[in-house]
């Protein structure tokens, strides 16, 4: 997902990239491209330079968390693109960015891989450690693009599917990767993994109540 630089979008639109430009494809969100078949058409080209990624699913159905084999359900509500700010949290005065590999789901099968930085606030406990924060970019790789395929999320879907169903736009989320060094108001938070790029957020201080 993507928006040029001078356009004031809520979510973007979808795009693939080529090289250092941005084809724009007809459809209205990443779900719609991918249950669609991927067979859009191409409309406007931008120069990768003018635009600024967006997440790739502003408003997952669900986002499911592995660590082993078991997962927990984390906030659709939190989630930030890539540059998007990242506020703290009441109570703390620093975050750590934690990196994920995250599947996203299209019709009933995983459509894209994307990264995950599922942000952690060391000084709250419980869920309110986790739900304040995620971010998810920035860009998605199709199946075909990686070499080799990740063969570990074929289980992890399974899982997860097991007496429910997936929608698409859902975000499956494999065990942490590695935790960085946790981050104070005026610095950046950033995951970085290879074919993907690096995922950055400035970290703000806490947004008042209210």
């Amino acid at each position: 997902m993507f928006s040029p630089r001078e356009l004031d979008l809520e979510r973007g639109w979808p795009g693939r990239i080529e090289g250092d430009t941005v084809v724009q494809l007809a459809a209205q969100t990443l779900q719609a491209f991918f249950t669609g078949g991927g067979a859009a058409r191409e409309h406007a080209e931008f120069a990768l330079d003018d635009v600024v990624l967006r997440a790739p699913v502003l408003h997952p159905p669900s986002i499911r968390i592995f660590d082993g084999d078991d997962f927990s359900f984390a906030n659709p509500a939190s989630v930030h693109g890539p540059g998007d700010t990242v506020h703290l949290p009441e109570g703390v005065d620093e975050i750590q960015p934690v990196l994920r590999l995250a599947a996203v789901i299209g019709p009933s099968v995983i459509s894209g891989y994307t990264l995950l930085n599922d942000w952690r606030a060391p000084g709250l406990s419980g869920a309110k450690s986790t739900d304040f924060a995620i971010s998810l970019g920035p860009v998605v790789l199709t199946p075909d693009e990686l070499e080799p395929r990740f063969s570990d999320f074929d289980e992890l879907v399974e899982r997860a599917v097991l007496n429910t169903r997936l929608l698409p736009g859902d975000v499956v989320a494999a065990p942490s990767v590695v935790s960085g060094d946790p981050v104070r108001a005026g610095g950046v938070g950033e995951v970085t993994s290879p074919p993907f790029g690096t995922l950055r957020n400035p970290v703000a201080l806490t947004l008042p109540q209210g």
